[in-house]
């Protein structure tokens, strides 16, 4: 039971900071991504292609794929999201979920459908810890990702520009009559957004499958896991990544692994009907 409850935390945090970049884009921009899971993707390709092509190991490639994210968000939102911000709610949900088929096609023709891992990475093998055995690059990108959303939460509570993008999160139109360019923190918003699933791909991709329609299952996990958590809260989408991870691992020990993720969604369906606004939403 242990071993699964430490499994659960290992996966959970990677799926934390996932849901918290997605969590982040509709907070500050009231906007579904539904291309978040495409980035991820993208991400765990360019850490797999940076260790075949030049041998950089995913670890120390993952700044490089969070920059290369961060720049990819910025543009799109200045090509694409931005257009339709001031639209309809359809055109904004139809604009990122045609991004989203666009990059899973794209990636089908350049790359195939096949499924590749990195075979040698710098950190493999288990350590025994108290009778666990924990992976070790599982266990670093849970620690990884750990570090990250705590820095980014300290980014946004005692930074100016963090402190910009929360006040638009709260509310819009104060944050405009203080003086906030509203519109920088939503391209701001949206590369942060996609620079966590790049640092998230980086981590998994030391030890996960990487193929073009990855992004689909942590893409669908993370909208549960941001709804669970209350849309727009970075700690509730913290809590909620590590109730999945343990939900889910305890799940495939009890029952069938074939329904891990069936109790994932029961588990979604049960607290939005209890408590629709999720566990720390508004």
């Amino acid at each position: 039971m242990l071993q699964q409850l430490a499994n659960g935390v290992l996966i959970g945090c990677v799926y934390s900071l996932i849901a918290i970049g997605l969590t982040l884009i509709w907070g500050v921009m009231n906007i579904v991504n539904f291309a978040h899971g495409e980035f991820l993707m993208l991400g765990m390709f360019g850490s797999f292609w940076l260790y075949t092509l030049w041998g950089i190991d995913p670890l120390w490639s993952i700044p490089l794929v969070t920059v290369a994210l961060f720049v990819l968000g910025l543009v799109i939102y200045r090509l694409a999201v931005s257009r339709v911000m001031k639209g309809p709610m359809l055109a904004q949900l139809v604009v990122t979920f045609g991004i989203s088929i666009f990059l899973a096609n794209v990636a089908v023709l350049l790359w195939t459908p096949d499924f590749r891992l990195i075979d040698k990475p710098l950190l493999n093998g288990t350590w025994n810890v108290g009778g666990l055995q924990l992976s070790v690059p599982k266990l670093v990108a849970s620690a990884g990702s750990g570090l990250v959303s705590a820095g980014l939460l300290l980014f946004l509570r005692r930074t100016r520009t963090g402190k910009a993008i929360l006040a638009t999160e709260m509310n819009r139109e104060s944050a405009l009559l203080v003086g906030i360019d509203t519109e920088k923190v939503n391209a701001l918003a949206f590369g942060i957004g996609a620079a966590l699933v790049g640092i998230a791909g980086g981590f998994l991709a030391m030890y996960y499958y990487v193929y073009p329609q990855v992004g689909g299952l942590f893409g669908t996990l993370s909208f549960c896991i941001v709804a669970l958590g209350g849309f727009g809260s970075i700690g509730g989408a913290f809590i909620a990544g590590l109730l999945v991870g343990v939900v889910q691992t305890l799940a495939g020990y009890f029952f069938d692994p074939a329904y891990k993720y069936a109790v994932v969604f029961l588990l979604y369906l049960l607290v939005v009907w209890f408590r629709p606004q999720g566990l720390r939403g508004w």
